[in-house]
């Protein structure tokens, strides 16, 4: 029998829809999934054939072949467990076919069938709200990812721990309402308090320059003798920027949601980024990349500041490489297989030694 669930994957910072396609046949048992998977989802199939059967359903003793569609685009990540799951479910008849079509879902699954967190739900939710007027009703998503996916206006999110739980859900889905967030998203109040630029007594003309510097965005290089407060400075230097829209902080948001850094106490993400990257930083970690690319440290600073500190110990290659990103605003990575632009609007702050020639 076949049968189909609908997921999302992600490309860059965005989400597209994948359809996941459950072929169960008459032959030699057999597990096989294709589509461009990589090795965390070839090995999904040993944690969903645990998950269901600890979950007291039946695994199908057939021959089992998952189509992951578009099979042309390379997919990542375990968030896959669950729609497979539920594809082997409906497929062999234990799960109503009519209903599952009806939602979107993503998840890891652990061996006992319960729904462990993912990265990339923020994107994945606001990609539903678009497939929602035309097919989808809801996005299914474990309970850790609840208040985050809840984050994207207009998105139906339905939580669940277990993959019993989500059965049982799809049996009778008229009888659970769609999740409503503890808090308020809509609002960027209460931000708890950091660093403030009104503690630093004196350093009247580092303090104005700074201050010039957050009102108009530029960049800042600050030279002193170790000691001096360049990096007191800098670290509360976030403290005068301008207070971040929701449009900005949900595009924060977003990022950190790809990369794993989300954070579950507040999820929107309401106070400017503040990376500092150690000297001896790659030229990849800065500015994004690698076989397949990922954000670097000017787009986890999008929004926020980026500070050097050190600066002359850094690569050259690495400094060179943020020439770009500082006109663009913008990082555009080319591979042979696709091309991703992050975003990287972010004020830089840079801190060093005098020369030693000088001091002599």
């Amino acid at each position: 029998m076949l049968a189909r669930s609908f997921s999302f994957g992600l490309n860059g910072l965005d989400a597209y829809p994948i359809t996941i396609e459950v072929d169960v046949a008459k032959g030699l048992p057999a597990f096989t999934i294709v589509g461009l998977p990589d090795s965390a989802i070839r090995e999904s199939k040993e944690r969903v054939r645990s998950a269901i059967k600890n979950s007291h359903f039946t695994f199908p003793s057939a021959r089992i072949t998952i189509n992951l569609a578009p099979a042309d685009t390379p997919k990542e990540g375990p968030c896959f467990d669950l729609p497979i799951a539920l594809g082997l479910l409906a497929a062999t008849e234990q799960l109503p076919v009519a209903t599952l079509s009806r939602f979107a879902s993503l998840g890891e699954l652990s061996l006992t069938g319960k729904i462990q967190s993912v990265s990339g739900c923020l994107p994945a939710a606001i990609a539903s709200t678009c497939q929602r007027e035309e097919t989808l009703e809801g996005l299914l998503v474990p309970q850790a990812n609840a208040e985050e996916a809840a984050l994207a206006e207009h998105a139906r999110i339905f939580p669940f721990r277990t993959l019993e739980a989500v059965v049982c859900f799809l049996h009778t889905p008229e009888g659970i309402g769609a999740f409503t967030p503890t808090h308020d998203a809509a609002t960027l109040e209460d931000i708890p308090a950091g660093l403030n630029f009104a503690d630093v007594k004196g350093q009247s003309l580092a303090k104005r320059g700074l201050e010039i510097a957050s009102a108009g965005g530029h960049n800042v290089l600050m030279i002193g003798p170790p000691g001096s407060g360049k990096t007191m400075l800098a670290r509360r230097f976030p403290s005068i920027l301008p207070p971040m829209t929701r449009a900005e902080a949900l595009e924060i948001t977003k990022i950190h949601s790809i990369t794993g850094y989300a954070r579950t106490e507040r999820m929107l993400i309401a106070q400017r980024p503040f990376r500092t990257p150690h000297h001896s930083a790659s030229m990849v970690s800065l500015v994004g990349g690698g076989s397949d690319p990922k954000p670097g440290e000017v787009t986890l600073a999008h929004n926020g500041v980026l500070f050097l500190d050190e600066l002359p110990e850094f690569g050259r290659n690495a400094l060179e490489a943020l020439r770009q990103p500082l006109e663009d605003r913008c990082v555009t990575i080319a591979r042979a297989s696709k091309t991703l632009r992050f975003p990287s609007k972010f004020t830089l702050l840079a801190a060093m030694n005098p020369c030693p020639c000088i001091t002599i």
